[in-house]
């Protein structure tokens, strides 16, 4: 009988191991990857959003240049004042613009140079070429002055870009450069956008090359950016390298010294002790920079940020030994029971105590399990937060374009009126072309700065009454239409991004009193699937959004999308949580868990979703125009 309790004791002991083993590899996947991914989407979206920022002030010096493309070089410094970019965009190095001169006119425009303060200026490289382009302003001068006069003509990785921009029309990033204006040899680049004459037409590539002016440009030094971007506490755990794709309808080159662009090792201090990386914790993404690709790859570090948390497991241990312990004690107190009555006593008080370790375990092994339902809903918040901090992201960046031209243009429209007010009191006179011109520059100003407000005056609408929806879940009366469209306004930089076209077909009599924070929610996680899922691999889509009235109380309400589409498998574990096909990509596998909880719970609604493989992708929901109050008291 002894044999058989020692048996019981090892194979209870071999199931506690395996038990043990198993919530570990549930923790690595569940706690340390959605750790690790969070912090990969963070960097990634940050970086995007940091130099979409960037990118935005070429755009409104485009708007400068649009109202008066003869910008001299007192007005291109004024307005790099203006900017403060020492203190609002520490990652510039410089701020240019770049002048396309014939050969047959460099020696006047060298002049001319001179004459505005620089006798020592010249040319650099010196060569003799059909076209040259020379940088002829930067702004600051201060610490940049090897750039000024610089002919990019004669640097072939500058060149192309500009040819790139020129015949293009859009801003152009170079690949991985050396700054000639910088001692310490770190990687940098260059984006530029060009700027074409008034009046022009720009349909054709010929066309535009016939108008081009000049090209505005931003320089940038890679570490200084990225130190803008992560969190210098982040990269203790996390290994960010960045690497040059080549441009995006070119071929990739292979990754070197040459196409390194960032290396978040190379920052770290000798003496210092990188931690090992965590098996399997990495993660690449690429990001479109100015026709380029960035691609960026990530390792994770083992430490407390990606570690496990040893508590389950020491209680799951423990748990386990107790249990084996009383049953192997069990089959040997049942050998003393058969001997005598004295014996069967002592064996039921025996028992006795071992039922209650056994109700001891059970309350432990109970509040293991808690602490994994704990665990899913931090998730579920993450994930909610993470779309908020998205939607956010969305809505800074459509106000910055419209607020950055309205100060802009402003700023512009100051100069010129100071020009006016010197021609008045030079006491010579004005003729009616130059009132008329002045007139002219005016109205342009104003009508851009009335279209610019007017377009953050809407977005900051929507997003006010999203906002207060989402944060307050309250029941009240709204129409479906009014929700739909502020739902959009906030998603309007993601489909133009993947260039996706949305039609609505929804009456304006759609009027629900329910909760429109919980459907905007809803709405969000649909619209963001279809972005992330449905049209992936493609270069642009279309969503379909229609709603009608089914009986009296009831809306069937249906997204659908010409995307991707999903196949059986996938469809049959749709509402699963933690299920996705983007797991490292952007994909929690719990936005579709959401969905339907909010559908079927607050909204009291049904949801069915119907997809074909390569043929898109159709979401029904079938909501009531009003909950009963006692199924409400009931979801409180």
């Amino acid at each position: 009988m002894r044999g058989r309790g020692y048996l019981a004791f090892f194979v209870g002991i071999c199931l506690t191991a395996w038990t043990c083993y198993f919530v570990m590899e549930e923790q690595q996947q569940l706690q340390v990857r959605a750790g690790f991914q969070r912090d990969t989407e963070n960097v990634a979206r940050d970086t995007q959003t940091r130099l979409q920022i960037y990118f935005d002030t070429l755009h409104a010096m485009k708007g400068v240049y649009a109202v008066n493309d003869r910008i001299d070089r007192l007005q291109f410094h004024r307005f790099v004042n203006e900017l403060k970019i020492d203190k609002r965009y520490p990652g510039y190095q410089a701020l240019q613009f770049v002048r396309p001169v014939p050969e047959s006119e460099l020696p006047a425009f060298v002049e001319g140079v001179r004459r505005d303060g620089y006798p020592a200026f010249h040319a650099h490289p010196a060569a003799r070429r059909p076209l040259h382009y020379i940088i002829e302003y930067t702004e600051p001068l201060k610490g940049n002055e090897n750039a000024f006069g610089l002919d990019l003509s004669a640097l072939p990785p500058h060149l192309k870009a500009l040819e790139l921009g020129r015949d293009s029309g859009e801003i152009v990033a170079t690949e991985r450069i050396t700054l000639v204006q910088d001692a310490t040899g770190e990687p940098g680049f260059v984006a530029r956008a060009p700027v074409y004459r008034n009046g022009l037409p720009l349909e054709t590539t010929a066309q535009r090359r016939e108008a081009l002016a000049g090209f505005v440009a931003i320089v940038f030094r890679v570490n200084a950016l990225m130190r803008e971007v992560i969190d210098p506490a982040l990269l203790e755990h996390l290994h960010v390298r960045i690497e040059d794709g080549g441009f995006q309808q070119g071929t990739t080159p292979p990754p070197g010294v040459d196409t390194l662009l960032y290396d978040s090792d190379v920052k770290v201090e000798t003496h210092q002790e990188r931690a090992d990386n965590v098996p399997g914790l990495t993660a690449q993404t690429v990001l479109p920079v100015g026709q380029r690709n960035w691609i960026i790859r990530f390792e994770g570090r083992s430490g407390v940020r990606y570690g496990r948390s040893q508590l389950p497991v020491v209680l799951i241990a423990l748990a386990g030994i107790i249990i084996s312990a009383l049953i192997a004690a069990l089959l040997v107190v049942n050998r003393r029971e058969s001997d005598t009555r004295q014996g069967l006593e002592v064996s039921m008080q025996e028992l006795e105590r071992q039922k209650s370790n056994v109700e001891q375990a059970r309350n432990d092994l109970s509040r293991v399990v808690a602490t994994l339902r704990q665990a899913q809903t931090n998730l579920q918040t993450s994930e909610k937060m993470a779309s908020l901090g998205a939607l956010v992201a969305g809505v800074a960046h459509e106000l910055n374009t419209p607020i950055g031209n309205s100060l802009l243009t402003a700023t512009a429209l100051a100069d010129m009126v100071r020009d006016f007010e010197r021609q008045m009191k030079d006491g010579g006179g004005l003729k009616r072309s130059a009132l008329e011109a002045h007139l002219c520059d005016a109205r342009k100003a104003c009508d851009i700065m009335a279209h610019s407000l007017t377009r953050a005056a809407d977005l900051i609408t929507s997003f006010k009454q999203v906002a207060v929806d989402q944060a307050s879940g309250q029941r009240r009366r709204f129409r479906l239409d009014e929700v739909l469209h502020d739902t959009l306004s906030t998603y309007a930089a993601q489909l133009r991004r993947a260039c996706c076209s949305v039609t609505v077909d929804v009456p304006a009599d759609l009027v629900f009193d329910s909760y429109p924070g919980s459907l905007s929610q809803v709405l969000n996680n649909l619209i963001g699937n279809a972005l992330l899922h449905g049209f992936d691999g493609r270069e642009s889509g279309v969503l379909a959004i229609s709603a009608r009235r089914e009986g009296r109380d009831l809306v069937v309400l249906q997204l659908k999308d010409n995307g991707i589409g999903m196949t059986d498998v996938v469809l049959h574990k749709i509402f699963d949580p933690f299920f996705t096909t983007k797991m490292g990509q952007g994909g929690s596998g719990l936005g579709m868990n959401i969905v339907y909880n909010i559908v079927t719970g607050v909204l009291k609604g049904t949801i069915r979703v119907e997809s074909v493989a390569a043929a898109g992708t159709s979401v029904l929901l079938v909501l009531p125009l009003s909950p009963a109050p006692e199924e409400q008291t009931v979801q409180a």
